[in-house]
């Protein structure tokens, strides 16, 4: 993960949703399961994984859509109400302590390529897994994989959000 920037902008294609990432991600993530790949309509979905009190909204305003999600709870994907592009996700693991960024709605996407892919179980066979990243079958267990440091704001911030 690059950590040289202290702040990542990003927007919808309109450009009417721009926001801020003031943060390095706790992980960025490629996810091939079968979910991300219908809802992005992609290959899979690349999700940087922020604190939601770091990512400030800086024009416009984002509509929350209920999306069915393979752990039978709905995320809330964020999306501009004017052209329908999906910034972020909420999961309820986390609800709304952590912000699921889009990876591809950063200015400079190249900044967070993926620390780790996952559900490659379910990857397509012509996507290519680059040699040293890790890559998992399924899910993975936190601890045993995120950097310590990660851990520790994550700690923080879903003990932040309990106390609010």
């Amino acid at each position: 993960m690059n950590t040289e920037a202290s702040y990542y902008d990003g927007g919808c294609t309109c450009r009417h949703v721009r926001y801020r990432v003031s943060r390095t991600p706790l992980i960025v993530h490629a996810c091939h399961c079968r979910w991300c790949q219908r809802e992005t309509g992609s290959s899979y979905a690349h999700n940087a994984l922020v604190e939601a009190d770091q990512v400030q909204l800086l024009a416009g305003e984002v509509v929350m859509i209920g999306t069915p999600a393979a752990s039978g709870k709905d995320q809330q994907i964020s999306r501009c109400p004017k052209c329908q592009v999906a910034v972020w996700s909420n999961y309820a693991i986390s609800g709304d302590a952590i912000r699921f960024i889009r990876v591809g709605t950063l200015d400079e996407p190249e900044r967070m390529p993926p620390d780790m892919h996952i559900y490659t179980e379910s990857k397509q066979p012509w996507v290519v897994i680059p040699p040293g990243i890790p890559a998992v079958t399924a899910f993975y267990k936190v601890p045993e994989v995120w950097p310590k440091a990660s851990l520790e704001r994550y700690r923080a911030q879903m003990a932040h959000m309990q106390k609010s």
